[in-house]
């Protein structure tokens, strides 16, 4: 099953709750930590496959933090103040705002790295609670993408990780890439950033201290990242496709 069509069959599953009998149009909450595309238009499109139509059988309300994680708790709030019916979150921070705003509205996510390990949920098979969804395994990809750089540059000793403290799965991320690079053999520079006004820094701080790579936390936003990675000439890894593309 496609993504979108999980994310959509997972939020029509708690819009059908006993409580919506009432006549009024279901409202879909939507809780997003950057831009509003490209999710807009798959989310829309999967709803459609179910059967769901903006304007005709749901409505939707979307809130963007713009990249800012600071503001997503208040957006949150915000959406749990409508009375949404149900709350559909991108990314880690958003499903952890989400949950944190109210633990009565069913919560999708759409999806959050590493859930167990960020205590979004009690366990993958039964997460329990109000939030399902889906898990991405950007955690564990950490580690292979590690493997990666070594395999492309075998004389490799110094490679970045570049990674969000702010944002929960950024432990998970760093975790699997010590455990990795104590194995083979390289030393790890971690590079902390919560702004996009801090990435020039960093990456000048990585090549001055003569990383050779960086591994970047699949969170962060993509487009400043690789720029500057092709600019300062740093082979760069992400666990996420759209960052390849």
């Amino acid at each position: 099953m496609r993504r979108r069509d999980f994310v959509a069959l997972a939020s029509a599953a708690a819009l059908s709750r006993p409580a919506l009998a009432q006549a009024k149009t279901p409202v879909i909450g939507v809780l997003l930590v950057g831009n509003r595309e490209p999710f807009d238009s798959e989310f829309r499109a999967g709803l459609h496959d179910a059967g769901y139509y903006e304007g005709n059988t749901i409505r939707l309300e979307y809130r963007s933090a713009a990249g800012k994680l600071a503001a997503l708790p208040e957006l949150a709030a915000e959406l749990v103040r409508l009375d949404v019916d149900v709350l559909v979150a991108s990314e880690t921070p958003a499903v952890a705002a989400a949950k944190r705003a109210t633990a009565t509205i069913p919560i999708v996510m759409a999806p959050a790295g590493d859930p167990l390990g960020t205590g979004l949920v009690a366990s993958l098979a039964r997460p329990g609670g109000n939030v399902t969804g889906l898990s991405a395994a950007t955690a564990e990809l950490a580690g292979k993408s590690l493997e990666l750089v070594r395999d492309v540059l075998p004389a490799v000793r110094v490679i970045a990780a570049l990674a969000d403290p702010s944002n929960p799965f950024s432990k998970s991320f760093l975790k699997e890439i010590h455990q990795t690079a104590s194995g083979l053999g390289v030393n790890i520079l971690v590079v902390n950033v919560k702004a996009a006004e801090e990435y020039e820094n960093a990456f000048a701080s990585m090549v001055r201290d003569g990383a050779a790579a960086v591994v970047v936390q699949p969170t962060l936003p993509r487009k400043p990242i690789i720029e500057l990675a092709l600019r300062h000439g740093l082979t760069s890894v992400s666990g996420n496709r759209a960052f390849a593309d």
